[in-house]
């Protein structure tokens, strides 16, 4: 019998670098939410791969970033924490660009620690051939990687490559979950991702990163509908006008989109009802941060 292989893989890197995206590609299917705006990703979603005798369990973490609130704080914990309890990680960075100061931290990080990196070059779709070997030989100065692989999430390509990789130095061990798992994420963890990604998608950029999502309420019907009732929590009342829209087109439009990826994700028709409240200054709120799932607690 073939012997199981299993890893505890953390995917970290600068905001908005491509982490959501890798995961997603990664696993074949779509748990992390996906937006242009940096800091999209809040909470450690941890998604899990299987393929025969190897497993391999996934945290996509939060950018690192300068914390700017108690929120803030409680994310960079979360990096911070992930990369000291992980068999593996993937550092992943961009094509192109000096890194910048919170990369830098990251690198300082896994030399103090001796940690065994794999270094993610994404969005190799920017560049051309000849400027990618100059970049792989620069960043490959700064640590020693167990191995360097070039991506682009966007063109879905190196991808088997990385799974390769990723076999390769996944240490021997007993697979951690049923080799059917996709995420250990509650369904309501989701769902509510899934609103929040949204409103980054559809809204200005000053208002998405003031809002959070709570699921009320999740019930199934005797035909197998799903009944769902949401709020969004924002922190300022003009902002909640922005949010519902003129004569309420923009939630209708948030909760349309949302509804759809909902349904392709649990199977099943849902019925979703969102409602839109105010929150003064909550992301500095340790309370409403832990009411909502999102305080960072070892």
């Amino acid at each position: 019998m073939e012997q199981t292989k299993s890893a505890f893989v953390a995917i970290v890197g600068k905001a908005n670098v491509g982490k959501s995206s890798l995961l997603n590609l990664l696993l074949g299917e779509k748990i992390a939410i996906v937006s242009s705006k940096p800091q999209t990703t809040r909470t450690k979603i941890m998604g899990v791969w299987t393929e025969g005798a190897l497993q391999l369990i996934f945290l996509d973490t939060p950018g690192f970033h300068r914390p700017k609130t108690k929120l803030s704080e409680h994310m960079n914990r979360a990096v911070t924490y992930s990369i000291g309890d992980v068999d593996l990680i993937l550092f992943v960075v961009e094509s192109k660009g000096a890194l910048n100061e919170e990369e830098m931290t990251l690198i300082e990080t896994f030399q103090k620690k001796r940690l065994p990196v794999i270094l993610v070059i994404n969005k190799v779709d920017l560049v051309e051939k000849e400027e990618l070997l100059p970049r792989i030989r620069d960043l490959s100065a700064q640590y020693d990687y167990l191995s360097v692989v070039p991506v682009s999430a966007l063109e879905q390509k190196g991808i088997d490559e990385l799974k390769k990789v990723l076999a390769q130095a996944a240490p021997e061990g007993p697979h951690y979950f049923p080799d059917d798992t996709l995420t250990d994420q509650p369904e309501r963890t989701i769902v509510s991702e899934i609103i929040r990604e949204k409103i980054l998608r559809n809204m200005r950029d000053e208002i998405p990163h003031g809002t959070a999502v709570s699921i009320e309420k999740m019930k199934e019907r005797e035909n197998g509908m799903l009944d769902i009732e949401a709020v969004i929590y924002c922190e300022k009342e003009s902002h909640k006008g922005m949010i519902i829209g003129k004569k309420g087109v923009m939630l209708k439009k948030i909760a349309s989109e949302a509804r759809a990826d909902m349904e392709a994700f649990l199977d099943a028709k849902v019925n979703l009802k969102c409602w839109v409240k105010v929150r003064d200054d909550w992301r500095n709120n340790e309370n409403m941060i832990k009411n909502l799932g999102l305080r960072f607690e070892e």
